[in-house]
């Protein structure tokens, strides 16, 4: 699901795909109870678009057994099948979910768009399999949980192509540059204005319920130097709920299904 065509024969999975998360850290349990807080899994129906080898897909049953999930790389899927971190996971693109219209009550997306051909498509496929209102019943539409990287931090998490070679790394002031600059600098990979994430729902039957940028989770700072990664977390989680927000790692945005 790369994000461009390549622009290398060498171009390495983890540079167009990204690098899925191998163990359960403070940061990823700190973005699934912001999941928990916007949509409700209890008993529900989740889809986990793009869940590498299922580290969320774990989380979720810890609400619900009715987890699946979908991964392009046919090797993760099988890990987390094996691993019985999902009640279904198949091999897929997000472009094409191999699911019917409004089967799940909620789906989610962990920097995943990014990665993905075609980003607009994916996100109209997940509003597709999202379960729309019920006006009979007065139940309101599923919920689409997504995360996608911010164009405005600083650094540019997912490395970058100089002189024909991918450095792998976080590299900064990359997302500021020129868009025709940073895109010659980082090909592989998109990052998302608030602007420019909320044009992929233009037309689609969503509405916005909550968007905001959040930042990093710091972990592998907080286990070599405690003090320093308690102190990053505990400056950057109080910026949050300043307008210094949207300097943040990531975007949160959450949807409902409308009619």
């Amino acid at each position: 699901m790369a994000a461009v065509d390549e622009p290398t024969p060498s171009l390495d999975k983890a540079a167009s795909r990204g690098r899925p998360s191998l163990v359960w850290r403070a940061g990823q349990e700190r973005r699934f109870q912001m999941v928990r807080r916007w949509a409700p899994l209890t008993a529900r129906r989740v889809l986990d678009v793009g869940c590498g080898v299922g580290m969320y897909t774990a989380a979720f049953q810890r609400e619900t057994s009715h987890v699946f999930g979908i991964e392009v790389e046919g090797e993760r899927a099988r890990e987390t099948r094996e691993a019985g971190r999902a009640a279904g996971v198949v091999q897929a693109v997000g472009e094409h979910l191999p699911f019917a219209d409004g089967v799940f009550d909620v789906v989610f997306s962990h920097e995943v768009l990014e990665h993905v051909a075609d980003d607009r498509m994916c996100v109209a496929e997940m509003v597709r399999v999202t379960r729309p209102p019920r006006p009979a019943t007065g139940h309101p539409g599923g919920r689409i949980v997504v995360f996608v990287p911010n164009r405005l931090y600083p650094f540019e998490t997912h490395g970058i192509f100089w002189r024909g070679q991918y450095r792998f790394g976080n590299v900064p002031l990359v997302n500021w540059l020129p868009t025709p600059w940073r895109d010659r600098l980082a090909p592989h990979v998109r990052a998302y204005t608030a602007h420019g994430l909320r044009r992929l729902l233009n037309g689609l039957p969503v509405g916005i319920l909550h968007h905001t940028q959040i930042f990093a989770g710091y972990d592998a700072i907080v286990a070599r130097f405690p003090a320093l990664g308690q102190a990053l977390r505990t400056v950057t989680y109080a910026l949050e709920r300043t307008p210094l927000r949207g300097l943040g790692l990531s975007h949160l945005l959450v949807m409902e299904r409308t009619g």
